[in-house]
């Protein structure tokens, strides 16, 4: 059985809205030591991360008392909303949940990125059959993953997890198949 700790990265700048290289608050890195206590005793062997630099800031302390290193894995990124800054995202992530086809321009739908990260998880989990794992991710990313497993989890989940930062959720896996869905709050 494995074990994958999804870790969502702690509290952004969202005054920078680079997605790519948007950084933590000072409140959000401080919070990442919580983020290293809970993981310390899981028996971790791998770690991997969408390349954000949110997402890798938020388990960088975690892996660095480990020492083991953080691999990134482009498909864990979070969704592209557009190349444009939307102001009325709630409006806009209801509407993607209503219709998982749903995007802008020149944005993703929830069924790509969904289909984009667990294509990426199913790779991990055949390399690293029986370890426990650490997945660096994000609010949406992270919420299709949970979505594809359990199909209960809609928007309204969405929407109460989506200030959770950061926020884990330990995936217990048979294979390829979710046996145990368990949320862990950090704040």
């Amino acid at each position: 059985m494995a074990k994958v700790f999804f870790v969502r990265h702690a509290k952004p700048d969202f005054s920078i809205k680079d997605d790519l290289i948007r950084p933590l608050t000072e409140e959000g890195t401080n919070d990442c030591k919580k983020v290293t206590e809970f993981l310390l005793n899981k028996n971790i062997t791998k770690i991997f991360s969408s390349p954000y630099k949110r997402a890798v800031d938020t388990i960088k302390d975690f892996a660095e008392t480990l020492d083991l290193k953080i691999n990134i894995i482009d498909d864990f990124r979070e969704r592209k909303v557009d190349s444009a800054w939307i102001e009325d995202f709630d409006k806009f992530a209801k509407e993607q949940w209503d219709n998982s086809d749903y995007k802008l321009s020149d944005g993703e739908s929830l069924n790509e990125v969904q289909k984009r990260n667990i294509a990426a998880l199913r790779y991990v989990l055949k390399e690293h059959k029986n370890e426990n794992i650490v997945i660096g991710t994000h609010g949406t990313a992270l919420s299709t993953i949970i979505n594809y497993y359990d199909k209960n989890f809609n928007y309204n989940e969405f929407e109460r997890i989506k200030n959770f930062m950061p926020f884990i959720v330990c995936i217990n896996f048979d294979g390829e198949n979710a046996i145990k869905i368990e949320e862990f709050r950090m704040k």
